[in-house]
């Protein structure tokens, strides 16, 4: 076997060191500004080797859009299963959310402020994983509305509510939190479960907020 051979690197462990760099790439550069020769001299390849692979710099910014966003849902979903009881799950899933942003900045940066604004393939993209994570804790509101004393006041639509209500304040937040560096995962994901679970455990006990009798008239 020649030195060659042995040195030769699997097709899938080539092409996620691409998407590893590309990520890094397309986060400091942004999409258009960043270019292959780029990336494939960073990832010690070719720049036709990067084609070969992927064919164009979209799908290869698919490919990075793709991956990144199944480990963000795969890590929520990990961390909720982890936990009983509704808000001890959507607690474990918000720290793990919050903590992949912290840990993985680049990647947030591509997902959350550079795929929405591209070709409607690319966000697509990030829509599927929106949808993975929302339905993960719409179900979390769901069993906390079926496990309440009062279930039968809130159903489908108010779980639906409550799940794009918590999925935008995250997102939101994560642009809050890099003028906040001093905020650690934990502590943001205690702020906001403060916020969001409290008032819907008050809900779900009977307590709801209705206007002054003055401001009806």
């Amino acid at each position: 076997m020649t030195e060659k051979r042995r040195r030769r690197v699997p097709r899938q462990v080539r092409e996620q060191q691409m998407i590893d760099v590309a990520i890094r790439v397309f986060a400091k550069r942004g999409y258009h500004a960043a270019s292959v020769d780029e990336i494939a001299d960073l990832a010690g390849v070719s720049k036709p080797m990067v084609y070969l692979y992927l064919d164009s710099k979209e799908n290869l910014f698919v490919a990075c859009v793709r991956r990144e966003s199944q480990r963000l849902a795969g890590a929520f979903q990990q961390a909720a299963r982890e936990k009983a009881g509704p808000d001890e799950r959507l607690r474990a899933g918000l720290a793990a959310f919050f903590g992949f942003v912290h840990e993985h900045r680049d990647s947030w940066v591509v997902l959350h402020r550079q795929a929405s604004e591209l070709s409607e393939r690319i966000a697509a993209e990030v829509s599927a994983s929106r949808r993975m994570v929302m339905a993960e804790v719409a179900g979390l509101v769901r069993d906390g509305i079926a496990e309440s004393p009062n279930p039968a006041r809130l159903g489908e639509d108010d779980a639906d509510f409550v799940a794009h209500a918590l999925v935008g304040a995250a997102d939101s937040l994560t642009d809050w939190l890099e003028n906040h560096p001093e905020e650690s995962p934990e502590r943001i994901t205690l702020r906001l479960m403060n916020m969001a679970w409290v008032g819907m455990r008050n809900v779900l006990g009977g307590e709801v907020w209705a206007p002054p009798a003055s401001a009806k008239r």
